[in-house]
């Protein structure tokens, strides 16, 4: 009797692993999203920008994360999404303004080119906002 009762354990534990493994993976990438974001950074002198880092969250303020641009300051963003999205460029303490409320639908391939600028280049309203915590 009792290994009829483990077998039944077993077998249901199986069967729920089963059906429950496989939604989980489908809702990860329904999360992940089919989206994909592209784009260059460029610095004052207007050349790429190599390793310069890419700070990027949804508008609806997700937590932000964070990619890094190759040796020709070009990167790329897979799995996102459609939603808005804010960004902004940094490298060697040069920062891009935000580009805020960017658009990506389903299945969309966008591409942005992002501006490194001096804080003095910056208009003052955006260096004000930048100063507050």
């Amino acid at each position: 009797m009792k290994r009829h009762v483990s077998t039944i354990v077993v077998f249901t534990t199986l069967l729920a692993t089963s059906l429950i493994g496989p939604r989980s993976v489908l809702a990860d990438t329904e999360r992940r999203g089919t989206s994909v974001l592209t784009g260059v950074v460029l610095g004052p002198n207007d050349k790429p920008v190599a390793r310069a880092a890419i700070t990027y969250q949804s508008s609806s303020g997700n937590a932000p994360h964070v990619v890094r641009t190759d040796a020709h300051g070009r990167f790329t963003i897979t799995k996102l999404p459609a939603d808005n999205y804010d960004l902004r460029a940094s490298a060697k303490g040069i920062f891009s303004e935000w580009e805020k409320n960017l658009t990506i639908h389903k299945g969309e391939t966008r591409s942005v080119t992002l501006r490194l600028i001096y804080a003095r280049q910056m208009p003052k309203n955006a260096v004000a906002a930048s100063n507050v915590k």
